[in-house]
């Protein structure tokens, strides 16, 4: 399954992103033998509508572009908070139905469209706490290489 990754906002060069391509690099190499393979990012720029609803319409329905039939992870601080393991079963559950693609969603300042909330296959929140989007992108791409590493049965995740 493809694993993709769809972003409002850029990310600068920096620590941030020397973590992202790192914890990536790691998703991209230990992915593939267990079925999971990265697709990369997809940035988009910040809506500039002029009300909030709007943004967050226009921003989903670039993400419904990318997206296409792929599985949603919607990452939203209303989603619930996965262990490690639960978003790793829940991943391989996707795979071994057969979904060839998966996206994992980084809304905008704004946050996401209700109507992305519904469409998704899981709501996730990395905690109560608002995050950088710099931050959320490490999180992620550590959440996957560590999701890689418990389906392969890697030493990196001890319970």
């Amino acid at each position: 399954m493809r694993i993709g990754v769809h972003a409002v906002g850029r990310m600068k060069a920096g620590p941030e992103r020397e973590l992202v391509d790192r914890y990536f690099g790691r998703f991209a190499k230990a992915g593939p033998s267990i079925g999971l393979e990265f697709s990369g990012i997809s940035e988009i720029a910040e809506s500039r509508a002029r009300s909030v609803d709007e943004r967050r319409r226009e921003e989903a329905a670039l993400l419904e572009t990318y997206r296409g039939d792929a599985a949603l992870f919607l990452l939203d601080e209303r989603g619930k908070n996965p262990t490690s393991e639960d978003l790793a079963q829940r991943i391989a559950r996707i795979r071994d139905d057969g979904r060839r693609q998966a996206v994992f969603a980084i809304g905008g300042p704004d946050g996401h469209d209700a109507a992305s909330r519904a469409a998704a296959d899981m709501v996730i929140s990395f905690g109560a706490q608002t995050w950088p989007h710099q931050l959320i992108r490490v999180m992620l791409a550590e959440q996957l290489y560590r999701v890689a590493t418990i389906l392969a049965g890697h030493p990196y995740h001890r319970s």
